[in-house]
């Protein structure tokens, strides 16, 4: 059974969606025998990448800009985030965190992919970002970060400088437009259901068993038609 993710590595929801897949995956029976593959997918694909704090508003200013609302409603939801977070024992530095265009980062996953870590550099790449601070939309951090991880990092660096994986990552976003993803974290079970949003394991849990109970060979995708906006929450706020 393949399991498709898409997520970006500076989506909030994405980590915290991550972790309670894995908890939910851990209780699968037939957990050895599933695949899981991470799609790309850009929130702003615009977004312009800091280097250092200081560089560009903070995350609340920016959050408070984008979704059109005050500098209070965006520090209520970082810090709801952040208390998410904490409950999958992630411990969230908002203040932290660097504007950064992914695009880059996505194509540094697909290497990963190629040399089957592209759980443990997606984990990197994503605990960089919330909980170091540190600047994945920087070429040279993304390859010191893929290194962490364990890829070979004068291949990451050929990747990125030769744009190896751009068309892979375009693909990857052009597939979620098609499938009619708007918002992410969103899991696509053996192309059959898809659920939106950083559900709670037990959901999570419940789709694997039913898809695993009914499987057939079958090209559709149960999805919602529209999926989330942007970036939510399974209660629609956006993070």
């Amino acid at each position: 059974m393949r399991v498709e993710i898409w997520a970006d590595v500076v989506c909030p929801w994405c980590y915290i969606g991550k972790r309670r897949f894995e908890s939910a995956l851990a209780r699968f029976a037939h957990r050895d025998e599933v695949e899981v593959v991470w799609r790309s997918f850009e929130l702003d694909p615009t977004t312009e990448s800091a280097r250092h704090v200081g560089d560009g508003p903070p995350y609340a200013d920016r959050l408070a800009r984008k979704y059109s609302m005050s500098r209070a409603q965006a520090e209520q939801a970082l810090a709801s985030t952040t208390a998410a977070a904490a409950g999958e024992g992630l411990e969230f530095h908002l203040d932290r965190a660097l504007a950064a265009n992914t695009f880059d980062a996505h194509q540094v996953v697909h290497v990963a992919a190629q040399r089957g870590r592209q759980a443990r550099v997606k984990a990197r790449l994503m605990h960089a970002h919330f909980v170091e601070g540190e600047a994945v939309g920087d070429r040279a951090t993304l390859v010191r970060l893929a290194a962490d991880a364990g890829l070979d990092a004068d291949e990451v660096q050929r990747a990125l400088d030769t744009q190896e994986h751009a068309d892979a990552v375009r693909a990857d976003e052009a597939e979620a437009a098609a499938l009619g993803i708007r918002g992410v974290p969103f899991f696509v079970i053996d192309r059959r259901y898809g659920v939106s949003g950083a559900q709670p394991p037990e959901h999570l849990l419940a789709a694997l068993e039913q898809t695993w109970s009914e499987r057939v060979p079958s090209p559709a995708v149960n999805a919602p038609a529209g999926g989330t906006e942007a970036v939510s929450g399974p209660d629609g706020r956006a993070t």
